[in-house]
């Protein structure tokens, strides 16, 4: 995306001039504290603003070079993008394979979608054997490996992934990070928004901070990892001692970025 402003209501200016790239087969990270904007520039690329009055006033969204942005949400899938959205999402009510057929909605090539769905079983074992089963009554973390491979059924090229270890056990965390790592190596890029700085940038080629609307820091991932103001505003490694990522507000900071 490329100067990207973003309005709700037309009155609030929510993005204001964000430029990010997502470069082919690269993992990104999009990190920032409650409000900054992150959901609103997923919202952008997908097509989904409408739906939240909100809408593009300035700048693109290009897939390839090609621009998506004001294209229809299925249109953006069918050009090759998914997402997992915060909170999974999932169908509750019908079977994980019925969840993981809708993912594939869009695609009419039979043999493609039988590829991709097994794909996802040899990405999530643990699926395999809940096939029949009711997807609400999944754990956490298999309803997060679920709404991540609905979404790998739709074989997309680039992956965004919102907050997908929230709500879940560091063990799973864990887990979620490598099937990340595995999606990526198989060739989907992934855009990962994610409240777990620790765990977005250790797995990231770039990182981007969002701050009031506005790209304010960028960098390699573990380079962004290794700056103090970012362990010590997102990671809580600085003097204000250890807190979470999703608890940073950023009246409170000491200071602001770019002073």
């Amino acid at each position: 995306m490329s100067n990207l402003e973003v309005v709700y209501n037309d009155v609030v200016l929510v993005l204001r001039g964000v430029s990010l790239r997502v470069p082919t087969g690269r993992i990104v990270a999009l990190l920032g504290a409650n409000g900054a904007g992150k959901t609103t520039l997923l919202r952008a690329v997908t097509g989904l603003l409408d739906l939240h009055r909100g809408r593009v006033t300035k700048g693109s969204v290009e897939l390839e070079g090609h621009d998506i942005t004001r294209c229809e949400p299925s249109a953006i899938v069918r050009s090759g993008v998914s997402q997992v959205m915060e909170g999974r999402r999932i169908f509750a009510e019908l079977s994980v394979d019925e969840n993981l057929r809708a993912g594939a909605y869009t695609r009419s090539d039979k043999a493609g979608v039988t590829a991709s769905y097994d794909r996802v079983m040899d990405l999530f074992p643990i699926l395999q054997n809940r096939r029949k089963d009711t997807a609400g009554y999944l754990s956490g973390g298999e309803q997060q490996m679920l709404a991540i491979g609905r979404a790998l059924m739709a074989e997309p090229r680039i992956l965004l992934l919102d907050e997908p270890s929230l709500g879940l056990a560091p063990l799973v965390v864990e887990q979620i990070r490598n099937i990340i790592v595995q999606v990526n190596d198989q060739g989907t890029s992934v855009l990962l928004v994610e409240q777990n700085a620790t765990m977005a940038l250790s797995i990231a080629d770039e990182g981007y901070v969002l701050e009031h609307g506005r790209i304010v820091k960028d960098g390699p991932g573990q380079e962004l990892l290794d700056d103090k103001d970012i362990r010590e505003f997102y990671l809580g490694m600085g003097e204000a001692g250890r807190r979470s990522f999703r608890d940073v507000k950023t009246y409170r900071r000491k200071k602001s970025w770019g002073s």
